[in-house]
This record gives structure tokens, C-alpha cells and sequence, in this order.
């Protein structure tokens, strides 16, 4: 959103044609071109931030190869998001932003930064969710060894019996009503029997 709010700033004329597509009535817009650039900058830096940060992991397959998928998946969501920004720019589109409240009058009331925002908040979950259940998953393979992975919960171990010199006393053999205090159970050796 920085990205494109500098490059709209820098030039002032985000509508101005960038290049006329032949046989039709539709352009590529500059605000198109900013759309792609502040993609393209995103893309590598929150690359980077899910790479060593919520996706992080010991495993790690290379820079590049983690990149591409994420890299393809981020294009899909820019492309819905660009077709979503020209949907709501267009005066001529039923999703259009309607003058009367977005007349460019203030940067809060500016038609282009409302239809990044609302392009940013449809793309960015979906986005997540497949880069999380596809990208970093996906790139990373499966262990060779599964049965060297640690279980989700530790096992319940119960707690050893042992007499005084320590020696473990055979399951059924102990009584509770035989035991005076718990000194058996925690193993100190000093019981008490009666």
C-alpha cells in the first residue's frame, strides 16, 4: 500500500492511459503498473517475513525454490485484486465507488487508495491460507523418517513404586490400604508400613 502511495504521489495522473490495448475499449491505466510494482515489493518482503517468521521451521528448502510457488500464488491474488481495483474505479462498472462520497476531495476520500484497501483486504486471506497449506508446506516435502517425528501430545507416564533401597516393586503387590503416607510413591525410600 506504501509502494503504491508513493507512485501515485510521485506522479499525480494514475488514470492517464499507460498503454492502449488494440481492438478494444480497455487500457492499461498507470494505477495498473502501481498495483504490479507495489505487488512485486510485497511479495519479496512478506516473503521473507512468513520464510523466518510464521512459517518458520527447521527445514527449509532454498530461497528460490519456497519463492516461485509463493511467487504464483501471490499472482493469482493480484490479478483478482487488479481486476477488483479496475471494478471499482471504473465509472462505468456496477462495483463502482460512488463520487459522492469518494470525490478525491481528501486523501480519506481518495477513490484510489479505498480500492487498494478493499483489493488488499479480499486478496490477503486467501492468500495466506493457500500459501500456508501449499507453498510452505508443499516445498519443504515430507520427512523421510516419520516415525522419528515427536508426537503432538507426550505420553502419560504413571509414576514408579519402589521399595527403600529403590528397586521398582511389582504392579499388584502394593496394597493402598497397607501405605501410611505417599513416601512410596514418590520413591524417598521411607515407608511406612502397617
Amino acid at each position: 500500500m506504501v509502494v503504491f502511495i508513493i507512485l501515485a504521489k510521485t506522479t499525480g495522473h494514475d488514470e492517464d492511459v499507460f498503454l492502449a490495448l488494440p481492438y478494444g475499449d480497455f487500457n492499461i491505466r498507470w494505477y495498473h503498473v502501481f498495483n504490479i510494482v507495489a505487488f512485486l515489493v510485497a511479495n519479496v518482503w512478506n516473503f521473507q517475513l512468513n520464510r523466518s517468521w510464521t512459517f518458520k521451521s527447521g527445514r527449509h528448502a532454498g530461497w528460490w525454490r519456497e519463492f516461485f510457488p509463493f511467487l504464483a500464488v501471490g499472482s493469482v491474488s493480484a490479478i483478482v485484486g487488479l481486476v477488483l481495483v479496475t471494478l471499482l474505479r471504473n465509472p462505468t462498472s456496477p462495483l463502482h465507488l460512488p463520487m459522492s462520497i469518494f470525490d478525491s476531495s481528501s486523501g480519506l476520500r481518495d477513490p484510489k487508495y479505498w480500492a487498494q484497501l478493499i483489493s488488499v483486504f479480499f486478496t490477503m486471506p486467501i492468500n495466506f491460507v493457500v500459501n500456508k497449506l501449499w507453498t510452505f508446506r508443499a516445498v519443504r516435502g515430507k520427512r523421510l523418517h516419520p516415525e522419528q517425528e515427536l508426537p503432538m501430545v507426550a505420553a502419560v507416564v504413571a509414576p514408579e513404586v519402589v521399595d527403600e533401597e529403590g528397586n521398582p516393586i511389582p504392579e499388584g503387590t502394593v496394597h493402598e490400604d497397607t501405605i501410611h503416607d505417599d513416601s512410596v510413591r514418590d520413591g524417598s525410600g521411607d515407608t511406612e508400613r502397617g
